[in-house]
Order: structure tokens, then sequence, then C-alpha cells
């Protein structure tokens, strides 16, 4: 473990009796750099550890706890931050329950020099990180974004459909795969999900009628065995997503096929244009969580507008896309099917008033408009029981 000490700052505060410590971890596969800040010093040490040596980082906390506990004789209080990133949110876990007071940062929060060229290195975004912990503790909450941490239980729930969603994507290069190879030689009516596939690629003729050269086939037929195995496995996950989703999942012991949230995407079946797979995605990305208003909720999204104001130049930008991507494409898909099926809902009429017979750009604008609306009823309907206004109910 190296440890260095670089620019100045005021040394941390204290709070209700008890001093803190401050530290700030930049995580990468190559080291962990770890700036250090305690009232003793107006200083920042530096120390580098091994990559994901959590013991040698909590036997420094603890070094660091003892050393100024015993030099102030007060209670002392750890307070740390890092980058939310590839390590997830294990260290915060582990920290939290070693009574260190951690907080998982959203990095692109943070402020950076707007210079076209700045230095960059680990040692110095640890050492910058310092600054905004500080002034989050002396009450400014707008200097970075903090990260919501799910449980353990929660992150395990999300794993089903984003499983199904790259599940999904590598059906699609399989297919795509196979389609490219046939091409080449002038075959384009095979169809590789069709459920007699490894039959019908034994009559396959090139478009000069002859059969397909050797090689080409059994790669073909390694393509067919690879894309057999995706969609077995797709079969797995729909079928404990559909479990999920019924009636009989209703059972309070945690399995397999149980969900932290099975009622909510329940509820949401029970409206007409959802289905369990919308279902499970809303409340695996965004439901699972509370929100205070629906500001947050079309904040977490990336739905809310904003807007661009300087001077006499003002406009507006469209939607902040800077939420959950997930959730907000879902979100948009729901939208386009709520318009179709829900056509006696007020949103609906909105939608349609609007557009008329348009089409492009402005239908486009006009679907998240009515995307951003129905996130927010789904929402009430969700916290309160109150269905969307006009909304039909599908028929048991």
């Amino acid at each position: 473990m190296e440890a260095r000490t670089v620019n100045n700052l005021p040394p941390a505060a204290s709070h209700d009796g008890a001093v803190r410590c401050l530290l700030a971890m930049e995580l990468s596969k190559k080291s962990w750099i770890v700036a250090v800040n305690t009232p003793l010093s107006d200083k920042i040490s530096l120390y580098k550890l091994k990559p994901c040596d959590w013991k040698e980082l909590l036997k420094l906390i603890e070094r660091t706890r003892t050393r100024v506990g015993q030099e102030l004789k007060k209670p002392v209080e750890v307070i740390s931050c890092y980058e939310a990133g590839y390590d997830g949110f294990w260290l915060h876990r582990l920290l939290e329950g070693r009574g260190v007071r951690n907080h998982v940062i959203d990095p692109a929060s943070l402020q950076v020099d707007r210079r076209a060229r700045r230095a960059k290195s680990d040692r110095i975004d640890t050492g910058k990180l310092l600054r905004p912990l500080m002034a989050y503790l002396r009450g400014e909450p707008k200097v970075w974004s903090v990260v919501r941490v799910p449980t353990i239980a929660e992150e395990d729930d999300r794993r089903l459909h984003r499983e199904r969603a790259r599940l999904l994507n590598e059906r699609i290069q399989h297919v795509n795969r196979i389609n490219g190879l046939l091409a080449i030689h002038g075959v384009y009516d095979y169809e590789p999900m069709h459920p007699e596939r490894m039959q019908r690629l034994q009559q396959l003729r090139t478009a000069d009628r002859c059969k397909l050269p050797p090689r080409l086939q059994a790669e073909i037929v390694r393509q067919l065995q690879r894309l057999e195995l995706v969609l077995r496995m797709i079969e797995t996950i729909e079928t404990e997503r559909n479990a999920i989703a019924s009636a009989k999942s209703k059972s309070t012991s945690r399995s397999r096929s149980s969900h932290t949230n099975a009622k909510k995407i329940r509820d949401l079946i029970r409206l007409k244009s959802i289905g369990p797979e919308f279902a499970t995605v809303l409340v695996g990305e965004v439901f699972y969580r509370t929100f205070d208003n629906r500001k947050q909720l079309g904040s977490y999204v990336g739905l809310t507008p904003s807007h661009f104001q300087s001077g006499s130049m003002s406009r507006d930008q469209g939607i902040s896309r800077a939420g959950n991507a997930k959730a907000r494409s879902t979100m948009v898909e729901l939208a386009w099917l709520w318009v179709r099926h829900q056509l006696h809902s007020p949103l609906s009429a909105w939608f349609h008033d609007r557009v008329g017979k348009l089409k492009g750009r402005i239908k486009r604008i006009t679907i998240v408009a009515v995307a951003r609306k129905l996130l927010i009823a789904l929402w009430r309907y969700l916290e309160t029981g109150v269905i969307p206004e006009g909304a039909e109910l599908k028929s048991k």
C-alpha cells in the first residue's frame, strides 16, 4: 500500500460531538486509490491498494479511526464515497455493514473543468471527489446525485427481464448471421426461426440449384444449435416470468419463482395493453422504488423537458434522456399500445386530438408526452389503487 499527501483542503469538520473522517475511492481493475482527509490535517493522504483488496481497505479505515480517536478523544464517524460503475454495490453494503456511512455517486452528475484539455488521472479524480463530499455534508445536495442503492432482492429481481433482453439480442445475431451466410449464395427464403429449420436446411439449394457447400452447411448447423439453445433459455425465463405474473405465485415464501413486487406486476397486468413483459420491466426498473412526486419520477426515467435559455435565446431541447434508458424505451412502446387499445382513455383522446392524421416528427413528439403522462398515471395507480381515468381492465 502506497501513501501520498496532496493539495490542502479544510480539515474534516465535527458533527454532533463526533469528528468526521472522509474517504473518497477511485475503483479500477488496476488499483484502488483512496483519498483520506481527517481533522488532524488540512491535507489529503492518498493510498494505493491492490484492486478488490477490501480487507486492506477496512484495515486502513480502522487505523484512521483509531488514530483520530486517540488524538482528539472523541468518537469518530467515517464517511466515504465512490462512483457507481463496474464494481456495483457490493462494496457499499460491505462498508455500511462495518459502520461506515457510504455514498454511491452518479459519475455523470459530477462537475468537471470545461477547458478543452485538462489533467486527468485516478489520483487527481480521487482528490477532487473529496470536495463535493465536503460540500454535500455542509448541506449542498445539488453538488452531485447520490444513487439509490437497491437491496440484494431488488437487484436480483431485475435479472429476469434483463437477461431476456440480452438473449433476444443474441437470437437476432444468430438469425442475421444465418441469413447473411445464405445470402451470399442467393438463398433468401430460409427462415431460421421455423420449427422445422434443420430439416429445411437439408433441402436448401443455391441460386444455381446446387447443394450448399459442406463447410457452409456445417457452420449454419452450428449456428442453428446455438439458436436453439438461446430459444430454450428464453422459454425458461418466460415461463418463470409468467409464473410470477399469474395469481399462482402469491405464496409469501421467497423462492426462485417469486418476486419482491409480484403484486405490483399483477396489478399492472390487469390493465388492457399491458402484458407480463411490460409489467415486469416497469416494476423491476421503476416502480420497485418510491418517489416523492411526479417530477422525481419523470426525471428518473428521463422524460422531463430540458429548457435552454441564454440571453435572448430560449428554446426547448426535448426530453432530457438522462434517466433509465430501458424504462424510457418501454414506456414509449407502451404509449403506442395504450392509444391503440385504450380507446376510451382521455390520454388516447388527447393524443388523437393533437395528432389527427399527421405523421412523422409531430406524432413521435406527442407519443413521448403520452408516455410521460401514462407513467405518472400508472405510478398513482400502484401507490393509491386508483385506476387511470377511462382505462379498461382485462376480462377475467
